[in-house]
């Protein structure tokens, strides 16, 4: 209705102008500006005015219907229009030089628009030593050590992110500068200037001190793939190409040689191409001229007055951290040379042995997890689990009323974590730890430390001494001239443990030391922002769950409330939130119909794999799952998350490679055989395949597509539906549509209640079968309420039948007559079936 007689906006004009001397076109501008001017509004001094709009007058619109162009607009609104009036003051500046494009657009945005060639990331890799550069140069890979690239100074990210905290401090107007201590890929592909001084910084995920991923080369070096990528992407509308500079150091080594796979790596860059990314390899001084260099003009005192002065406080710390080599603790945990006297210290020794895992949480309980046990006369066919008789149970539920611990310095926090209040027989424990060591004098102790050689028994020697006298007690020794505590003892176990590659150990230590991995507080954010919520601790009683994004400190201790005294697991679990995100990023298929990520089960669901591959007990298999490296745990997720199967291959040194199994062609079809001599015939790894693929789904969370508004058409039929207890009503579907996030939520949390996976997943597969009988109209109502459980029993008691009838492998354990059943230990079924349904 208002087609030809619409307002005009002279706003839409000045934009225009702007635009044109964007594009550089001043005679467009030029042009355009004169158009503008004949319309615009004097006053009696002169002044040009811009009004906000131009009309026709409602008696000529009419007229302006009949023919379109006609009628004269008159000015309407405000004049003048200070939105249009303030433009076109910024394109007269510009028109008469008086200001510059790159003053209005200093991000130089306007230039995004224009095609330009593919960013080529410089890369510059360094030697720690000359070691290590002659080790490369026997691989035809030419690199300067970091003392040979002078003048340029190599510094890790940790000290660019201590620099940025003094961007916008300001104590005349009370501003405490940034806090975020985290710098990301594409402030450390920059070259620095302060003052006469040119600074390189590594990337934050090559910093060891902080982050001892960066310790595992293999997973380092995927990394170091992605983030080129990144930057391939990312880096625009920036002076210069990124450098990313890459510091190859000795604890990189592997058996005193550069690993394989990095040598593979380094051929890829020196090719030119990686990932399909551009790439090129040279030294700082070749691409001083062609990188990104940035002033850090901030660092001047200039409340003072001295923009060119260094601000003292950071003269001092230039002074005494850039130059300062990381102490070498390790010498106080190593002392060789002393006088052992064996027949004191060995009642000591064995009663410390140990300490460390009983700070496990892990549980792999075989009847919990569906892992069968021996015993009895009781066997069964075709079975793929091992037998584990006589395993002792992994007790989850003690925590240690330990001394308050205080954070990291690179992770302060705000208010401690309060493991005093943690759930479970944490007094029992805490008796007998303080019983066992009771004999053991504190100089005893310290001692047995210094004379061990095992960092194993280290870690446990300390872990009893964090436990009764806490982090900051004074163990009477010097170094430097300073006090030296058992946190101290702690970080230099850390180190020494670093450098071995003792993954165990170092997960242990990083968790009693504070420690965070990197961007754990992104990572977290990437899998709400994606609808999905996550849940931190051991199920089914310690489960917390984070629904919102939190700063880094909040998450960490979050994560080690959840687990009480159990570090080790604590850092894995936050290990595992970066790979899920890394995972959701790149392949976001892999959690279609996965609304909670219940990482706790997960860990459960992985040492089970473990056990179940390796052959061997819980215990062991909590064990090898903590010592798996880096890598590895990110690959071993992978494959259970994605649900391909896998192999596990020793690599020595107690270390183990997952590998894909893309040979296994397994049948997905249930097998009860009547025949006896069909036993040899059947593959071993069938057996047992459609409980461990429910065990995963249900660890996963994972649900059949369009699980949730399938369940809502159930509920449309009947009074409501009652799950382990908990009931979901039918005014569920008053309250909210069939494919609300909050209803698949409340369905979530009812199913969420069951604790074993496997259990949970039949209890999908019967809900996907009522389904069934809401989609085809099989009956106009329900009835009341439906008792789900009771339905899968009643299945299991059809299959029981069966089974009698056909003799087969139930009637060894559940489909004998009631007067003949015999349970296991802890008083469930025989064969280890959940909620008493046959495995």
């Amino acid at each position: 209705m208002f087609e030809n007689i619409e307002c005009e906006w002279p706003l839409f004009f000045c934009y225009l102008i702007l635009d044109f001397f964007f594009q550089g076109n001043k005679d467009a501008a030029a042009e355009y500006t004169e158009e503008l001017e004949e319309i615009m509004i004097r006053t009696e001094e002169g002044t040009k005015l811009i009004p906000e709009l131009y009309a026709v007058p409602s008696e000529f619109v009419a007229a302006e219907y009949r023919e379109p162009g006609t009628q004269n607009r008159i000015p309407l609104g405000h004049c003048p229009f200070l939105w249009a009036q303030s433009l076109y003051i910024l394109g007269k500046l510009l028109q008469e030089g008086f200001l510059a494009v790159g003053e209005l657009d200093p991000l130089n945005r306007r230039l995004c628009s224009e095609k330009k060639p593919d960013v080529v990331v410089q890369v510059v890799i360094v030697a720690e030593d000359n070691d290590i550069r002659d080790k490369l140069a026997d691989h035809d890979i030419i690199v300067q050590t970091i003392a040979d690239v002078a003048p340029i100074e190599v510094q890790p990210a940790r000290v660019l992110s201590h620099l940025y905290t003094y961007l916008g401090r300001n104590k005349k107007l009370g501003l405490s500068g940034r806090k975020s201590r985290d710098v990301g890929i594409l402030s450390t592909s920059k070259l620095y200037t302060m003052g006469d001084r040119i600074f390189a910084f590594t990337p934050q995920f090559t910093d060891m001190s902080r982050n001892y991923i960066a310790i595992d080369y293999e997973l380092m070096i995927d990394i170091c793939k992605s983030e080129i990528n990144f930057l391939k992407s990312s880096w625009q509308n920036m002076l210069g190409r990124p450098l990313v500079v890459l510091a190859i150091r000795s604890v990189h080594l592997d058996n005193g040689k550069i690993p394989l796979a990095m040598i593979t790596t380094m051929k890829k860059l020196k090719s030119g191409y990686i990932n399909g990314t551009r790439v090129t390899l040279g030294s700082l001084n070749d691409f001083l001229s062609t990188s990104c260099v940035t002033n850090l003009s901030f660092l001047g005192c200039h409340e003072d007055g001295l923009p060119d002065k260094l601000n003292p406080q950071v003269q001092h710390y230039l002074e005494e951290h850039l130059n300062k080599s990381l102490a070498n603790r390790s010498i106080l945990l190593m002392t060789h040379g002393a006088i052992r006297r064996a027949g004191r210290n060995l009642k000591r020794r064995m009663s410390v042995k140990g300490a460390v895992k009983k700070t496990r949480s892990i549980n792999v309980d075989s009847e919990t997890l569906g892992m069968e046990v021996g015993g009895g006369s009781f066997e069964r066919r075709y079975s793929v689990f091992p037998s584990t008789a006589g395993l002792d149970q992994v007790d989850h539920h003690h925590h240690l009323g330990r001394q308050t611990r205080s954070p990291s310095p690179e992770v302060p926090h705000k208010a401690p974590v309060d493991y005093n209040n943690s759930s479970g027989g944490g007094n029992r424990h805490r008796t007998n730890i303080e019983t066992q060591y009771a004999d053991t004098e504190v100089e005893e102790l310290f001692a047995m430390l210094r004379e061990s050689d095992s960092l194993e028994e280290q870690g446990d020697i300390l872990q009893y001494l964090v436990d009764s006298k806490g982090p900051e007690f004074n163990t009477g020794m010097l170094e430097y001239g300073k006090v030296v505590t058992v946190r101290d003892l702690l970080k230099g176990l850390y180190e020494k443990a670093c450098q071995q590659k003792l993954w165990g150990l170092v997960r242990h230590t990083a968790g009693m030391l504070g420690k965070r991995v990197e961007d754990l507080a992104k990572a977290v954010t990437d899998l709400l922002v994606r609808q999905k919520q996550i849940t931190v601790g051991m199920p089914p009683h310690n489960e917390h769950t984070i629904t919102a994004p939190l700063p880094e400190t909040d998450l960490r201790m979050l994560i080690h409330e959840a687990y009480g005294e159990d570090d080790s697991t604590a850092m894995l679990t936050q290990e595992l939130l970066v790979y899920l995100a890394m995972f959701i990023r790149t392949e976001p298929q892999l959690f279609l119909e996965m609304l909670r990520l219940r990482v706790g089960l997960i860990i459960q669901v992985m040492a089970t794999e473990l056990s179940r591959t390796l052959i061997c007990d819980a215990e062991e298999a909590s064990e090898h799952l903590l010592n798996l490296s880096p890598f590895e745990m990110k690959n071993l997720l992978y494959h259970i998350i994605s649900g391909k199967e896998f192999a596990i291959s020793s690599v020595g040194r107690g270390n183990f490679s997952i590998v894909s199994n893309k040979s296994s062609k397994i049948s997905k079809k249930s097998h009860i055989s009547l025949d006896a001599n069909a036993d040899d015939q059947i593959e071993p790894d069938r057996q047992g395949q459609w409980l461990r693929r429910r065990r995963l789904d249900g660890a996963l969370n994972r649900v059949p597509r369009d699980f949730y508004p399938r369940v809502w058409s159930i509920l449309e039929k009947c009074q409501g539906l009652d799950i382990a207890g908990k009931m979901l009503p039918q005014s569920l579907t008053q309250e909210m549509t069939s494919g609300e996030l909050k209803f698949a939520l409340a369905v979530e949390t009812v199913l969420n209640s069951i604790p074993q996976p496997e259990y949970r997943q039949l209890i999908v597969e019967a809900l996907m079968v009522l389904t069934l009988v809401a989609e085809y109209n099989v009956a106009v109502s329900l009835g009341g309420i439906l008792q789900v459980e009771q339905l899968v029993h009643a299945a299991n008691d059809l299959f029981l039948n069966d089974q009698i009838k056909c003799e087969g492998d139930a009637t060894l354990c559940c489909a004998k007559p009631k007067e003949l059943w015999e349970s296991s230990r802890t008083g469930g079924l025989l064969c280890g079936g959940a909620a008493f349904i046959c495995q």
